[in-house]
């Protein structure tokens, strides 16, 4: 028997769609302009930005350019004067009140008179979860930032480091998608920095989280993030948004390869022309 001519065989049938993955952050024209005696304050004008789930993206830029005020505007601590801003698909007040991220503020801001285990099961306590998952909760997440074995300190037996790790537990106990983190480790010595940039980056592969991650270091910048946004002086803009090239697996010693140096230039490139921008 004769084989069927190509034209034979049955076409397929019609592309089933490729679902596209929802932004985990999404910002279309976002401003903000703040009211003082002295007159209006620009703080952020003109941003947009996408923030694919799974990410790790550094803010970074002079102060006072909106790197945190981006960050307070996810977290609906702030209200945009003009564009959209979506997290997780939702308005920022909607995801605030679905807990869809936590907050790592500069400072570790613990409770003295709690134990550390006390202090990261705080926010569940607030939502209401049973002492039971409570206490589960805060051994897995004392586990991941190798605390376990301190539940039971105050936080004034603590190092600073220390301190900001209990900080990050305390964010994640009710596992939301999204961590922000202001500058966590400006605070610290270079030598805990390190080590808490590398614990953190081990955090983010172990968990798949989306990180907003704000800092002053362009070190850091570079050795923590997939993307880098580089901001413009006040009022704040986006100046370039850099896809780092380095491999997912990061060991400290990566910062003295040329990979890493290219890209540091060009982000010290882009800060430079920053503060010549018209």
């Amino acid at each position: 028997m004769a084989d069927a001519p190509d034209s034979a065989v049955l076409p397929a049938g019609p592309a089933t769609p490729v679902a596209v993955p929802r932004p985990a952050v999404e910002a279309r024209g976002l401003g903000l302009t703040f009211t003082t005696a002295a007159g209006p304050v620009v703080a952020l004008t003109g941003v947009d930005l996408e923030i694919a789930a799974g990410s790790f993206v550094a803010l970074i830029g002079p102060s006072g350019c909106g790197k945190t005020t981006f960050l307070r505007l996810v977290a609906d601590l702030e209200q945009p004067t003009t564009g959209t801003l979506r997290v997780e698909g939702l308005p920022p007040r909607e995801a605030r009140l679905a807990r869809r991220y936590g907050y790592v503020f500069q400072a570790p801001a613990l409770q003295p008179w709690r134990t550390v285990e006390r202090n990261v099961t705080l926010p569940l306590e607030i939502m209401g979860f049973p002492p039971a998952e409570r206490a589960a909760r805060a051994r897995r997440w004392l586990a991941l930032v190798e605390l376990e074995a301190f539940a039971r300190h105050y936080p004034w037996q603590l190092s600073g480091g220390m301190q900001q790790r209990v900080s990050i537990a305390r964010a994640l106990s009710f596992d939301p998608p999204i961590l922000l983190m202001d500058e966590p480790f400006g605070a610290l010595d270079e030598i805990t920095r390190d080590r808490l940039n590398l614990e953190l980056h081990g955090l983010w592969r172990k968990t798949g989280k989306t990180v907003l991650f704000v800092t002053h270091s362009i070190a850091e910048a570079v050795y923590l993030a997939t993307r880098i946004v580089v901001m413009s002086p006040r009022p704040g803009r986006i100046l370039e948004v850099i896809d780092s090239p380095l491999p997912v697996d990061r060991p400290l010693e990566i910062r003295d390869s040329p990979a890493f140096l290219e890209v540091a230039h060009r982000v010290r490139e882009g800060l430079r022309a920053g503060h010549s921008y018209d």
